[in-house]
């Protein structure tokens, strides 16, 4: 296999790389708990994912009774402090990332995350499920100006890791909408957390498992 096209690729987190919806859905039912909320599942969960933490939370009052400033306001910070403390309990790679990054890295990609999760946490993440030492850079969605959908992270993606052609790999509508702006190809995995038909993405080219990414990211 010839080495892809690309010196930079590009990783959405949260289901992309990493299976989160255990410790997430855990993190949720915490709050909604002591909001006086019922239990959301893990499946209705995985479809709040994408748009950040403070989203995500604003969704899940939303599907329990309804949500209003004040009430999200005081719940968020323990959301993040409740998932912070139990942020790997449960939350692990997807077969076969770690092996891709590798892969990638051995042909001399420069590689990075790209996630509207906090920077804090998404490196906290990554080290606790052994990731953190295989990428370039992380960026987080409290770091850049807008988060995805915009182009912002992935065009800052590029300038930090030092510019050169770039494509990105993620599960959602934000990931796919972010490298449409920033006019970079885009790889969709089928596995990840989506409101959508994996193939309703407008993805460039989509996998199935990891052990697909590097002939898709040939052909791209």
């Amino acid at each position: 296999m010839r080495a892809p096209p690309f010196s930079i690729v590009g990783f959405d987190l949260d289901g992309t790389l990493v299976d989160t919806v255990p410790d997430l859905a855990g993190a949720v039912n915490h709050v909604l708990a002591q909001a006086g909320r019922a239990p959301l599942d893990e499946d209705t969960v995985r479809g709040l994912v994408g748009g950040g933490t403070r989203h995500m939370l604003e969704l899940a009052l939303a599907k329990t009774g309804g949500a209003d400033e004040l009430l999200l306001e005081r719940l968020l910070p323990e959301l993040l402090s409740f998932y912070e403390a139990h942020i790997a309990d449960a939350s692990r790679p997807f077969p076969g990332a770690g092996e891709a990054l590798r892969a990638l890295r051995a042909e001399g990609v420069r590689l990075a995350v790209v996630t509207n999760k906090i920077g804090r946490l998404s490196r906290r993440l990554l080290e606790a499920v052994d990731l953190l030492d295989l990428v370039d850079t992380v960026i987080g969605g409290d770091e850049v100006e807008r988060q995805k959908p915009d182009s912002a992270p992935l065009t800052a993606m590029v300038e930090r890791l030092g510019g050169g052609r770039a494509a990105f790999v993620g599960d959602s509508i934000y990931d796919m909408a972010a490298a449409r702006a920033a006019a970079l190809p885009a790889v969709a995995v089928s596995f990840g957390y989506r409101d959508r038909p994996a193939e309703a993405l407008g993805a460039d080219a989509l996998i199935d498992s990891f052990a697909e990414l590097l002939p898709a990211l040939e052909k791209l």
